[in-house]
């Protein structure tokens, strides 16, 4: 080896402390990159834990929130029951009520009908007995008018016999009477008149 002389060893003492400069600033560098990947992972981790808030919260409002519609759900299904079970009940009443003011009908109906046969029958038997009761009239009329019309026979009869006797009594007992007789047979004969008997058929 060749012998190192005073100007290599200025160069070699001069390179020396270039390569300390150098690694100063290296380690210098790499302590601010180290300081650098600190910060970035703290901010990052800064970040993460505000995203985590941020999900944490948005996810309890959303607990929260399902919570709510839970409730809502929950509320309505126990309304929706309430109105089914209210409208049920109300539909079996309904039922229950047509069917019951279907059956007064039907019994209304029955009645009336049980009553419209028996008005019918009554009149019929009214109409027959009327008809039976008219025939009697007509019988009896037809027995008085013969009734009477013999009554009246025997009465002019019974007349005519009592005044041909008295009138031979008369003329029997006082001659002299012949006036008075004469009057008396006037007025009887009057009366025959107004009994509607003629004198001139005696």
């Amino acid at each position: 080896m060749p012998p190192k002389t005073k100007a290599n060893g200025t160069k070699a003492g001069a390179q020396k402390k270039k390569r300390n400069a150098g690694a100063d600033v290296e380690t210098e560098s790499m302590h601010r990159l180290a300081q650098l990947e600190n910060e970035l992972l703290r901010d990052h981790l800064a970040l993460q834990r505000n995203e985590a808030r941020r999900a944490k919260a948005s996810e309890d409002q959303l607990k929260q929130r399902l919570q709510e519609l839970e409730a809502e759900l929950e509320g309505a299904r126990r309304e929706g029951k309430a109105i089914y079970t209210e409208m049920s009940r109300q539909r079996r009443a309904l039922q229950e009520e047509m069917e019951t003011r279907s059956r007064q009908l039907e019994e209304e109906v029955k009645g009336l009908r049980e009553k419209l046969d028996k008005c019918q029958r009554e009149a019929e038997d009214a109409e027959r007995e009327a008809k039976q009761a008219l025939g009697e009239r007509d019988r009896t009329l037809a027995q008085l008018r013969a009734h009477v019309a013999d009554m009246e026979a025997k009465y002019e009869e019974i007349l005519h016999g009592s005044l041909d006797r008295l009138l031979d009594k008369l003329r029997a007992v006082k001659p002299q009477w012949d006036g008075a007789l004469l009057k008396l047979h006037a007025r009887y004969k009057e009366q025959l008149r107004q009994f509607g008997l003629n004198p001139l058929d005696l």
